[in-house]
């Protein structure tokens, strides 16, 4: 559910912390108490002076009411009771959200902090496991401490050795001491990680991602031809951070001269932002446009544009959230997606309006295509990766949406056939709208 579309909860629980009656607000703003009653349930939209005059009779910041809470903030304090196995009260999440916005954002926050430490946890076990590198150290460590080991056994053994003998085998121990202790310094310097690491949670996808949501994922540096290394040193990554970022930063300078802004913006609103017809009036691959569609200045009245890539996989290797949309990049995503059905139909693009599970039903209009990733050979199967443009709240459609989710441990549809393991308790609906 879009921040709007919980005004209406934020300011029934306002009205209700302040005691105050339904109708005696409805009459102090100018509107009867069955339209207060459509709006505290979120069946009204509600915004500029009606908005205003409501904050005031509620003693409250307008932005409280307007803000609130978005709905990857909801998602992730699902998420977060998911790991508790049913012992909180999910069904009352937006209620805790509208009361607590602060205490919810929190509660996110965290959420967020535990994934990135469970994913560093794993990559440092997966490190300790088969690190090539670190194998090496440790069989170092353990060859120097087994010769200082054989060497101390003799000189110590009821045999009476010459003083030669024991010269060579004092200076064996000797330098089989200073080599456990170097192996052993080179060994801890491997395994210490910096500080500025510890601070950076997060893999490397979502270090680019968080850089290029600073500017809305519109780089005026690249509109203007600035080489990409110059931003790359102002995003200050380093190691797989950078090449992640370079990347992006390829295709972006490739769609920038393929679809050049100012005519891209014209195109967009001449066609309603369909990407098909953008496409054809430019002989341009569906793929760039998706790319240029999310890269639209948001400053410039464009709607809001989530754009996602995956590899073939499954894997997301690229997310720029809108509010409404999110996808997880922990534990599976819904695998109803048009992002994933796009893999199965390589270059056939797929058009289709979604939505999510009651009482949210956020709708979004969706557009995805599967193709190769850089030139294909012969002799090895083609690198495949899918992109998914995903815009919310579209008109609606002539029929019914397709029902998807998020992850199936947060999705309340209980007769999903593509549904893995069971949904949090009280979470449960039919998979209709």
């Amino acid at each position: 559910m879009s921040a709007q579309r919980l005004v209406g909860s934020r300011i029934r629980e306002k009205r209700l912390d302040r005691g105050l009656q339904q109708a005696a607000v409805a009459e102090l703003v100018g509107i009867s108490p069955s339209y207060l009653n459509l709006i505290e349930h979120n069946r009204r939209r509600i915004g500029g002076k009606l908005l205003a005059d409501l904050a005031r009779v509620l003693d409250v910041d307008t932005t409280l009411l307007a803000d609130g809470v978005d709905s990857e903030t909801l998602d992730e304090m699902r998420a977060a009771a998911a790991t508790l196995k049913g012992k909180v009260e999910v069904d009352r999440t937006e209620e805790l959200a509208a009361r607590y916005p602060g205490w919810a954002a929190l509660i996110a926050t965290q959420a967020q902090k535990v994934v990135a430490l469970e994913e560093q946890s794993r990559v440092l076990t997966d490190r300790m496991s088969s690190d090539p590198k670190l194998a090496e150290a440790l069989h170092e460590v353990i060859s120097a401490v087994s010769a200082i080991h054989s060497s101390a056994s003799i000189l110590v053994g009821p045999e009476d050795l010459d003083q030669d003998w024991q010269k060579r085998f004092h200076q064996n121990i000797h330098t089989d001491s200073v080599r456990l202790a170097e192996s052993s310094e080179s060994l801890i310097a491997y395994l210490e990680a910096p500080q500025t690491s510890l601070a950076q949670a997060g893999s490397p996808f979502e270090k680019v991602e968080a850089f290029l949501a600073k500017t809305g994922f519109h780089l005026e540096a690249m509109e203007n031809g600035i080489a990409p290394s110059a931003i790359i040193k102002e995003a200050g990554l380093e190691g797989s951070g950078a090449t992640i970022l370079w990347d992006v930063l390829q295709s972006y300078a490739s769609d920038v001269a393929l679809l050049p802004l100012s005519g891209f913006e014209k195109s967009c609103r001449k066609h309603n932002y369909e990407p098909d017809a953008i496409a054809l009036e430019y002989g341009a691959p569906l793929s760039s446009v998706l790319r240029r569609m999310a890269q639209l200045p948001p400053e410039n009245g464009h709607p809001p544009i989530g754009l996602v890539v995956c590899d073939a996989a499954g894997t997301l290797t690229f997310l720029k959230s809108v509010p409404g949309f999110s996808m997880p990049r922990s534990g599976g995503a819904c695998p109803l997606w048009p992002l994933y059905g796009a893999l199965s139909r390589p270059n056939q693009p797929i058009r289709m309006h979604v939505a999510l599970p009651a009482p949210h039903a956020t709708r979004f209009l969706c557009f995805a295509v599967a193709e190769p990733k850089g030139p294909s050979g012969f002799d090895a199967p083609p690198a495949m990766q899918s992109i998914m443009l995903a815009m919310p709240d579209p008109p609606e459609p002539a029929t019914a949406p397709y029902p998807v989710g998020l992850s199936c441990r947060i999705c309340p549809r209980i007769d999903c056939a593509s549904r893995r393991e069971p949904a949090l308790t009280g979470m449960s609906v039919k998979s209709g709208l």
